[in-house]
């Protein structure tokens, strides 16, 4: 399919933390694969070449970025990259996100502060630079990566986490309000329990084993087992497209059924 085709992608967070699929990655690679061209920008440029390789071994075509999402300047490069090499910006996915422990009590203000800069002034700071971009095209596309943690306790102690991504949804639907008559839509996507390179570096300290992990993980969804980055790279893909081109404002749970329960995931 060419849901994505002659559209300029800018992937916030494209590189994978380890070996495997993690969200960003997956979605990057799931924009090229239905025509998109891709801006692949991670902290990490060596993660971030990965990805553009996938990609270009593909056939497809990118460009790799080192990005510290916690520095203005440094988006506005990005952001200018991208112009240069493509010319516009149809999407603007922001996917970087980390989770600090501590509780209300327990977290310090630096712990606080990081992870709201990371997960929250960091989307604030692209949508500022990108949506003049998309008014002047005559619309676009912003997918932001929540957590279900954004609206319901998961069992982590993680104050500063479900703060973060609470705000984000609302931030996304006051863009989503203030731009719609311009043609530009932002949608928020919430990842359940998942399986990837992320979660298994930020939460394995709470079990005694990756395969304890991944059991009680997966026992906590109503399908008995977890999502991966390809649950969320499809579902980015659609609310970016054109298929999705009344869709704006939502947050879209990725969690086989878990919002919908009364239980929450637990650590152990």
């Amino acid at each position: 399919m060419d849901r994505m085709k002659d559209k300029v992608v800018l992937v916030f967070g494209a590189g994978s933390i380890g070996p495997g699929w993690g969200n960003g990655k997956a979605a990057a690679v799931a924009y090229a694969r239905e025509g998109a061209r891709v801006s692949c920008v991670d902290i990490n440029i060596e993660a971030a070449r990965n990805t553009l390789d996938v990609i270009q071994s593909e056939g497809g075509t990118g460009l790799a970025l080192c990005t510290d999402v916690t520095k203005a300047s440094d988006i506005d490069a990005a952001v200018a990259a991208t112009m240069d090499k493509f010319g516009r910006i149809d999407a603007l996915h922001n996917n970087v996100g980390i989770n600090l422990p501590g509780g209300a009590a327990e977290a310090t203000e630096e712990s606080w502060r990081l992870v709201m800069d990371v997960n929250l002034t960091s989307v604030f700071l692209a949508c500022r630079r990108v949506l003049p971009i998309m008014v002047a095209q005559g619309g676009g596309a912003i997918v932001n990566i929540s957590s279900l943690a954004s609206i319901r306790w998961t069992g982590y102690p993680y104050v500063s986490y479900y703060a973060s991504k609470a705000a984000l949804n609302h931030f996304t639907r006051a863009i989503a309000i203030e731009y719609a008559s311009r043609n530009i839509r932002a949608n928020a996507i919430l990842p359940g329990v998942m399986d990837t390179p992320h979660v298994h570096k930020q939460i394995s300290s709470y079990y005694g084993s990756p395969e304890e992990m991944r059991a009680k993980r997966d026992a906590v969804s109503p399908m008995k087992r977890q999502g991966d980055g390809w649950d969320i790279a499809w579902a980015s893909v659609f609310l970016a497209s054109d298929e999705a081109k009344y869709i704006n404002g939502i947050e879209l749970p990725i969690d086989g059924g878990l919002h919908a329960t009364v239980s929450g995931s637990l650590p152990s």
